[in-house]
This record gives C-alpha cells, sequence and structure tokens, in this order.
C-alpha cells in the first residue's frame, strides 16, 4: 500500500492542481480521494515555495517592513468601498500567515462566508498582503460575478454584471478558492513611464492607478515620483545651487531623460512649487502602496552629475557624454556629465541619496534601481574593469542601506548586444554580492534574454513584457508569448526566475494585452487564449455576443499575435510623417504589395526612425492581413446595437475603426508618393485629398470618445500649475513631448519628432493634418512647376509652424466626447470599404 501511494505521489507531484484531480477522481473512492488531494496539493505548494534560494532572506525582510494586518485590511477595505460602495458590507477581508498557503509562496483564498448571514458579509477572501487580497476580489469579481476592470482610458470598469448585495454568487464544490503565485514578484512600471503616462497626475488619479495595480497583483511597482527634492538636498551638502541644478533638472514632460543623463534643462527649470508639490504626492503615494503591502523600488545613484560638480571637484573623474539624439550638439541641453563609479566621491553622492530617502520615507524597502550602463556603454569591454564598475555602484547602495538589492533593467543587453558579449555579462551580473541583483528581463515577450545567457549567469531575474514604446497608441500585442513564455521560462531547467512583470513605456491602450499579463502573475501553467478572450469580451462588454466572440477570434490571430521580432513604434504615416524626399526612391522598381499594404519584415534595430524597403520606400510596421482586420470591424459594427451603452464597447470600437484607417491611410500615402515619382499630377491630387480626408475623418471619430482627446493631456498638465508662468511652461512641455520632443533647428527636425505620436482629435486635425497639407502642396506645385522638389522649404515651413504650436496657449481642446461614435464608425466603413 506504502508503494502504491508513493507511486502516485511520483506520477503527480509533476502534475498542475487541476491535472491531478481530474486524474485522480476517477480512480478512486471519495475519502482516499480527498486525503491524496491533500498529499499531491501540499507537494505542489512546496515546488511552488521552492523560489530561488539567493532571494528568500531578501523577502523575510521585505515582509517584516509590511505595516500591520489590521492597516492592510482597512486599506483593501477602502479599496472596495472606491470600486463597489454598495458591496462594501458583502466582502470580509483576512490577512493570513504564508503557511496557511501551503508554504512560503503567497496566496489569496476565496470562500463562502458560513456565518449568520443576516447583515453579515457573504464572502469571505484572505491573502497573505493587503494586495494578495485585492486580488482575490477582483479573480472572484471575474469569474464569479463577470465584472472587469481596466484604466479609465481604456473604457473603465464595468461592475453592472455583479448582483445586489445579498445576492452574490457562492462558490460551489469545493466552497473555496486557492491561489498561489508561481513566484513572488509582479513587477510594474518602466523608468519613463513616469514621463509618458504620469507626469501629469493628481493625488486622485494616483489613487485610482494604485487601486488597479492592486487589483491586478502588482505588488513591486517602481516609485520615481519627486526624487528631484531629494537631490536638491542632496546635491547642497555638496555646493550645488539652485542655478546649477536648474541646469541640470530637465523639464517636468522630459524628467525621465534628465535622470538618465540623456539630457539637461530641456523643457525646465523646475520651480520651487514643483519640487515640494512633487516630493508630497511620492510620499502619499508611498504611503498607500505600504499600506497594500506592496514593496515600491526606489531610485539610486546611478552617476548622473550636475556639470557644476567638476568645477567644485576639479580632481573627481568626471566625463562628458557624447551628444544623444541633439540636432547639431547644443551646449544647453546636449552632453551631460558621468561621475565614474571607482571615484570616491560616487560612493558619497550615492550613499547620501539613499540616505536622506530613508529620512524622507523611513526604512520602507530593500530594493533599489539604478541604470548606470542603459545606453551609456562603458569606456572599455574589459571583465575587470567592468565588475569594479559594478561593484562600486552597489557599495554606494549598500553604504546607504546594509540591505539594499540592486535592480537593474536589462535593456542594455538587448540594445547593446555587440558590446554585452558573455564575458561583459557575467562580469556586471557577477560584480555585486551573490543575491543582491535582480535583473529585469525587459523585452522577453518578443526578445528574451533568459534563453540566452545561462538564466543570466544565475542572478534572480523578472520576466518582463515590454509591448509599448512611447506611449504610442496603435492595437498590437503578442498574446501567444504572454500566454506561455513565463511558464516556459519558470520551469526550464535551473530557472532564476523570480517574478513576472510590465515594463511599457507608456499605459493606458491594448486592455485586454494588460490583463492576460497580470493575469501570469498568478498562472502555473499556460492559458489557452482562445477560450480565455470568450471570457474576457463576456466580462468586458456585459454580456456574449456571437459576432463579437468572432471578431476577437479575428484580432486574436492578426492584430495580437505579432511574431516578427519588430518592437511596435507606431510608424503610421499620419502620426509619423516620413522626412524624405520621394524623388530619390527608387518607386519604378515595383515594391511588394499585398492585401496587407505594407509587409516588414527587417530586424528591429533600437536606433531606426523607420523601416526602409531596399528601393528606398518607408513602411510602416504591419504584421497581419488587414482584410481580415476589416471584417473584424465589419463583426464589433454588427454587434454595436446589442452593445450600446457599454464604454467600454465604445472605446474598442472607436480603437479598431481607427487602426483599420490608419493603415489604410498607409496605402494612400505609399500610392500618392508613387504617383508623384511616375509624374501623375491628377492622381497625386487625388491621393493626397485622399489621404488629408482620412486625417480629419479619423480625427472626428476621434472625436466621438472621451478617451482620444488632445485636451484632456492639456488640461491635466495647466491644472498642476499653481500661476500663469508654470501653466505656460506645463503646456509646452506637453505639447512638445507628443510632437517634436526635443530641439529642432531651421531645416533640421527633432531626432526624435514623432516618437511619443498619438491618435487623439485636436493633434490630427490641428498637428498632423497642416504639416502633411504643406507636404502634399509642395510634391504638387513641384510637378505644376515641373521643378525638383523643394523638400528643404517644406522642412523650414514645417518647423517654424511645429514651433507655433508648441509655444501656443490660446486654444482650448475639448475635454469631452461628441457626437455618435458607432454612428460614425459605421458610416467610415462603408466610405471606404463598400
Amino acid at each position: 500500500m506504502v508503494i502504491m501511494w508513493l507511486l502516485w505521489y511520483l506520477l503527480l507531484s509533476s502534475l498542475s492542481p487541476s491535472s491531478v484531480t481530474s486524474i485522480i477522481r476517477l480512480t478512486m473512492r471519495p475519502i482516499k480521494f480527498v486525503l491524496l488531494v491533500s498529499l499531491i496539493l501540499s507537494v505542489h505548494s512546496h515546488s511552488l515555495s521552492l523560489h530561488h534560494p539567493a532571494i528568500d532572506g531578501l523577502l523575510h525582510r521585505l515582509d517584516s517592513l509590511r505595516p500591520t494586518s489590521s492597516v492592510q485590511e482597512s486599506t483593501a477595505k477602502g479599496l472596495l468601498q472606491r470600486l463597489l460602495p454598495t458591496h462594501s458590507q458583502s466582502f470580509e477581508f483576512t490577512i493570513i500567515s504564508k503557511d496557511v498557503c501551503g508554504g512560503s509562496s503567497s496566496c489569496f483564498i476565496i470562500e463562502n462566508y458560513d456565518g449568520p448571514r443576516r447583515n453579515r458579509p457573504e464572502i469571505v477572501i484572505k491573502g497573505s498582503t493587503g494586495v494578495e487580497i485585492a486580488s482575490g476580489l477582483h479573480w472572484y469579481l471575474k469569474y464569479k460575478c463577470n465584472a472587469h476592470v481596466s484604466w479609465d482610458k481604456t473604457g473603465g470598469i464595468q461592475v453592472a454584471s455583479v448582483p445586489n448585495p445579498g445576492h452574490l454568487p457562492r462558490l460551489e464544490y469545493s466552497k473555496r478558492i486557492l491561489i498561489r503565485r508561481p513566484v513572488p514578484w509582479n513587477y510594474y512600471q518602466n523608468v519613463v513611464t513616469s514621463s509618458y503616462s504620469y507626469v501629469w497626475w493628481d493625488w486622485e488619479r494616483w489613487e485610482r492607478e494604485i487601486d488597479w495595480m492592486a487589483l491586478q497583483g502588482i505588488n513591486l511597482p517602481l516609485a520615481f515620483t519627486g526624487q528631484e527634492a531629494i537631490w536638491q538636498k542632496v546635491f547642497k551638502r555638496f555646493n550645488i545651487s539652485k542655478e546649477d541644478l536648474d541646469d541640470y533638472f530637465g523639464g517636468p514632460a522630459f524628467l525621465a531623460w534628465a535622470r538618465m543623463g540623456n539630457l539637461h534643462a530641456w523643457g525646465g527649470p523646475l520651480s520651487k512649487n514643483w519640487l515640494s508639490d512633487q516630493l508630497i504626492l511620492q510620499k502619499q503615494i508611498l504611503s498607500r502602496m505600504l499600506e497594500l503591502g506592496m514593496t515600491p523600488v526606489l531610485p539610486s545613484f546611478s552617476g548622473n552629475v550636475p556639470s557644476a560638480l567638476k568645477k567644485i571637484y576639479p580632481a573627481a573623474n568626471i566625463t562628458r557624454l557624447d551628444d544623444w539624439n541633439t540636432v547639431d550638439g547644443d551646449s544647453r541641453w546636449c552632453c551631460t556629465y558621468l561621475l565614474n563609479p571607482s571615484d570616491p566621491l560616487f560612493i558619497d553622492i550615492g550613499e547620501a541619496f539613499i540616505k536622506q530617502q530613508i529620512e524622507e520615507y523611513g526604512e520602507i524597502t530593500n530594493i533599489y534601481n539604478c541604470d548606470t550602463f542603459n545606453e551609456n556603454t562603458p569606456p572599455t569591454s574589459e571583465p575587470e574593469y567592468i565588475s569594479s564598475l559594478g561593484a562600486a555602484v552597489y557599495k554606494a547602495m549598500s553604504k546607504g542601506n546594509k540591505n539594499a538589492v540592486w535592480l537593474m533593467q536589462g535593456w542594455l543587453f538587448s540594445s547593446d548586444s555587440k558590446f554585452w558579449k558573455p564575458p561583459q555579462m557575467k562580469a556586471l551580473l557577477h560584480s555585486v554580492p551573490f543575491g543582491k541583483m535582480i535583473v529585469l528581463d525587459l523585452f522577453a515577450e518578443v526578445k528574451p534574454i533568459w534563453n540566452k545567457s545561462a538564466q543570466f549567469y544565475g542572478t534572480p531575474y523578472i520576466w518582463c513584457m515590454l509591448h509599448n514604446f512611447g506611449g504610442n497608441i496603435e492595437m498590437y500585442g503578442t498574446l501567444d508569448s504572454i500566454s506561455s513564455g513565463p511558464v516556459d521560462a519558470r520551469v526550464s531547467e535551473n530557472s532564476t526566475m523570480v517574478g513576472v512583470g510590465m515594463c511599457m513605456e507608456g499605459i493606458e491602450h491594448n486592455p485586454v494585452v494588460y490583463e492576460l499579463m497580470s493575469e501570469m502573475a498568478f498562472r502555473d501553467e499556460k492559458v489557452d487564449v482562445q477560450k480565455w478572450l470568450k471570457s474576457y469580451a463576456r466580462r468586458r462588454y456585459m454580456k456574449q455576443n456571437h459576432q463579437i466572440d468572432a471578431a476577437w477570434e479575428i484580432l486574436y490571430h492578426t492584430v495580437y499575435n505579432c511574431t516578427d521580432g519588430i518592437a511596435d513604434h507606431n510608424t503610421d504615416f499620419i502620426v509619423k510623417l516620413p522626412d524624405w524626399d520621394p524623388s530619390s526612391s527608387s518607386l519604378h522598381v515595383k515594391s511588394k504589395q499585398t492585401d496587407s499594404y505594407m509587409i516588414s519584415t527587417d530586424t528591429y534595430e533600437t536606433k531606426r526612425r523607420f523601416l526602409f524597403e531596399d528601393n528606398g520606400l518607408p513602411k510602416a510596421h504591419l504584421w497581419y492581413s488587414t482584410k481580415e482586420v476589416i471584417k473584424a470591424l465589419r463583426l464589433f459594427l454588427e454587434a454595436g446595437d446589442d452593445l450600446l451603452g457599454s464604454l467600454t464597447y465604445r472605446y474598442d470600437m472607436v480603437d479598431l475603426t481607427r487602426q483599420v484607417l490608419s493603415k489604410l491611410a498607409n496605402k494612400v500615402y505609399m500610392e500618392a508618393v508613387t504617383a508623384f515619382v511616375k509624374e501623375d499630377i491628377e492622381s497625386l491630387r487625388r491621393l493626397s485629398r485622399k489621404f488629408l480626408e482620412l486625417i480629419k475623418n479619423i480625427d472626428v471619430l476621434l472625436a466621438s470618445d472621451d478617451n482620444f482627446l488632445l485636451g484632456t493631456w492639456l488640461e491635466s498638465a495647466k491644472k498642476l500649475a499653481r500661476n500663469s508662468d508654470e501653466r505656460k511652461q506645463y503646456e509646452w512641455n506637453a505639447r512638445t513631448q507628443v510632437t517634436m520632443w526635443y530641439d529642432s533647428k531651421g531645416v533640421n527636425q527633432s531626432k526624435l519628432h514623432d516618437y511619443a505620436n498619438k491618435f487623439w482629435s485636436g493633434l490630427l486635425e490641428d498637428y498632423y493634418l497642416p504639416r502633411a497639407t504643406l507636404y502634399f502642396n509642395e510634391l504638387v506645385k513641384s510637378l505644376e512647376d515641373k521643378k525638383k522638389l523643394e523638400i528643404e522649404k517644406w522642412r523650414r515651413e514645417w518647423i517654424m509652424m511645429s514651433h507655433r504650436w508648441q509655444r501656443s496657449s490660446s486654444v482650448g481642446y475639448p475635454v469631452k466626447a461628441k457626437e455618435d461614435a458607432l454612428a460614425i464608425s459605421r458610416h467610415l466603413l462603408s466610405k471606404y470599404f463598400t
């Protein structure tokens, strides 16, 4: 008998709990079944708790920094009150120890409340932290009540399907749901998200975001707000004046790149009001994160210093860095200064910065982010030198906090792979004590590093999805990779994976991608995406609809199944008009054209602004059949009458219509420049009119949904201002980031123009449309006058026009939608595809 049980143990301990119960339910009597399930689940929970040994001590220390159970329970109750105020008494929340979870894993447990029913809770949710409780609440609302939670700007929250208090669905069968984290952490944010998405947020908006984070199970968020106020206090000790810092800090919308040492002073200076307000906001953010049991990741010193430090400490090893994307090396914002980590001053400043944060916030974390070598190649590839630099960076952290752990973005290993070969990678990763570094495999859904680096040479890492660049609006995703990649990495031989994460540059788009990725923090098996999408659509739109199911089936295999390995910057020609002279192309050589308009198969290169075909033609990124996606749009619109009133449906419908029309505009653009090269002036006039008309039509479409409005972005910037000067500065920052981005001069557009492009109503009509109009007017005039295209004339006029728009503050853009989105979408589909 013992042998038989042992055989069952060996066979089933390798399977998932669901597989276990399915197999043994068929083969055993009830009592033995219950006993064996308990045995196997305990084995399985043990396997889940086998985290990388190097971080076990860290996890225990972080647990000790969390607030009391009563604080976390109370904060989770506050979240429930904001999410479902009518059901504040319907749930009971309880913090439990990890032992109850079956090991050292965090978990949540959902149970029926079995006490007296009158005026009592209906459902009990237990969790090892406040985040786990919130995750359990979200799981219950999703899978028992068909509710849906997404960002406000992607349609918002759908809780109309939740039954009234007193009628919540009870759990059947086991009367208990237990979900463990297969890995300890769910990380969130990129170092630039703070500029592309969060820059103009107040506490009210941050509170909603932290609620969203907790519901999605995020327990390791980056917390970068307000650090300039800390730096001001630190640098004052090193005799750096306010005037010196005015030249050092970037403007509000460009702080991320000033922090990384890419630029200085651009968009600045920072006012006293900004510094103090952002520090207050950071304390509110950190307080709420901690109350929910999250572990915030704070910044540390990477070596970027004000230029004045070189004068104050002439013997210090300070290097002026090369130009980063200015048009002519303008010293007003180009070429920042880096203090070498080997210099003793580096340790002093790094220690002071960590200690100042502890003085301001208390000892709230042991994890600090530092990216000294991100897009900043060391002067030599000698492994010994690289190791000494890494050791110095960590020493500065650890002198400030003896328990410090260095969290590093692994982007450098992908973006600069020619430098970071195995010896250099190993030298950096092994330069700190074992277990004192965690790496973010930043682009793992497309170009994972873990499987090419012997699991980062033994260093714990987090499997991350990058997904978005510049906060661009584009329907795009890799759902198959997301649903399987984290599982493949975790169960691989000698895995050092300790978490999953979302590291997008900008948020508030593609809600389906972020919901699935968030769930992977609690999934120990691969997800059947097709089945999951049916459930997702039913939750998102409050009901099941066959046309919607069919549409999502198409979207899954097209828009959300990109496998070409290209990072998806939105390169649609409306929002990123190519800065080129078609006369120089080889358009007389027939290019590859298909129903997909343009096919891109090139390997992604991080420094390229546009993809070009061999014959000199620019091409937008396209990885699917546009004919199929038009079918999906037709199905979506057929469902419109059934889903009338759903804000989530309206958002997706508008976004899908925009996607279809923007790809059509790419085709029209290419046909227009082809007509120009062939000197077919009538076709050029007709096609350029059509391109411009598409811009106008898409602007009207976007104006029909609150979430695609330029006005919202600009008004949120102005709202933070305390006086007219700040209002003017903040609006300039907001306008510039989404258009030219960086400096431009004469006939030279910013090298980063349109990097952060947006499909927003107002921006299309007043910015992209005039630019395209000027461009096509020059093409037509060239053929009319039978003269060479004056491309530099267009550039000069356009740059002047852009500068006027960036400085403008006279136009007040709408912040509320107008007209009937469904009627507009149906009209445009009929207009362009009948």
